[in-house]
């Protein structure tokens, strides 16, 4: 199994649940036919993850510079009831993240609707007229100097909607290269009194940081609770560490 790609949280005879590295498409992308696939990963490893499976369901999806918690059906029935539950918003969805900025409210929620490949950069769009609804709550953990840890529950499922709804609102995630500016968090430009070598420094953050942390529900089989909940990647969690420190 290779560990820098997923950890295995979470298996059974319907299901499976994983931490998901980011820069690990989850399934077929069209823009990049090459690039390493975390069902293809899981679909080799299945012998040992969960005798007896066969092949994978997918039935949700989080973006490849995401990190974090995703969820395999694997079997037909499991797919089936745990799709269902997606799409009827049965499946609390939790994720955390980092903007730029030091918020002061507590909770806020945007509700803008939007229009996935709605421009030249196949960017998800805000569209009052012909946009699809998209809600996403939003809660405070953490205001730090010049960032912001936030936590969010997104209602509905468009694509990149969290991202799309804080760049909107003026709070574009940290590393955003898409709907932000992308630059890499440096420790040298947050620490006044920093004493490394600027040419030899590594970022604490160079990708989206965003991570795909509960999901919660009910299980397809028994009917009962689950939750699950995917510790932070290594990069997130050094940087927010490094924040509480400023």
């Amino acid at each position: 199994m290779k560990k820098h790609a997923f950890t295995l949280l979470y298996a059974d005879a319907d299901l499976i649940a994983v931490n998901k590295s980011a820069g690990l498409l989850v399934a077929a992308d069209r823009w990049d036919t090459e690039a390493e696939r975390l069902d293809l990963l899981l679909e080799k490893e299945l012998p040992q993850i969960a005798p007896g499976s066969k092949r994978l369901y997918a039935v949700h999806r989080i973006d490849k510079d995401t990190s974090g918690l995703l969820l395999y059906a694997l079997n037909a029935e499991a797919h089936r009831i745990l799709n269902t539950a997606f799409q009827n918003r049965e499946i609390k969805k939790t994720y955390r993240l980092l903007i730029y900025g030091r918020m002061t409210e507590k909770n806020f929620t945007v509700d803008l609707p939007l229009r996935a490949d709605g421009d030249s950069m196949h960017r998800t769009v805000v569209d009052k007229r012909c946009g699809k609804e998209a809600i996403t709550h939003f809660t405070v953990l953490e205001a730090f100097q010049q960032f912001t840890l936030l936590e969010a529950h997104p209602v509905t499922g468009r694509t990149h909607q969290i991202r799309v709804h804080l760049a909107a609102a003026g709070y574009p995630i940290v590393c955003d290269s898409l709907y932000g500016n992308g630059k890499p968090v440096f420790l040298s430009a947050l620490k006044r009194r920093w004493h490394g070598d600027v040419y030899l420094e590594q970022p604490l953050m160079k990708r989206l940081a965003l991570h795909a942390y509960q999901l919660e529900g009910l299980h397809p089989k028994t009917g009962l609770p689950f939750s699950f909940t995917a510790e932070y990647a290594k990069d997130f969690k050094s940087t927010v560490n490094q924040l509480r420190k400023l």
